[in-house]
């Protein structure tokens, strides 16, 4: 069930942060390898991800990883 929080848009430190403390380069790496989140790219070039994308995203990795 979606909740408004689903629709928060996060930026890149903050996803940085909740995967404790990832580096800036290690996400931008997997971007461009097609592992990160989907992000939304805004006009002025900065990258959000919504919190469910990310949520759907973690959800995935604990399934490879079983």
């Amino acid at each position: 069930m979606s909740n408004g929080d689903d629709l928060e848009l996060m930026t890149v430190p903050q996803v940085l942060a909740e995967l404790g403390g990832l580096s800036r380069r290690t996400f931008y790496r997997w971007r461009e390898l097609g592992l990160a989140p989907a992000c939304l790219k805004l006009p002025n070039g900065e990258l959000r991800i919504r919190r469910c994308d990310f949520r759907e995203w973690l959800d995935g990795l604990s399934e490879e990883a079983a």
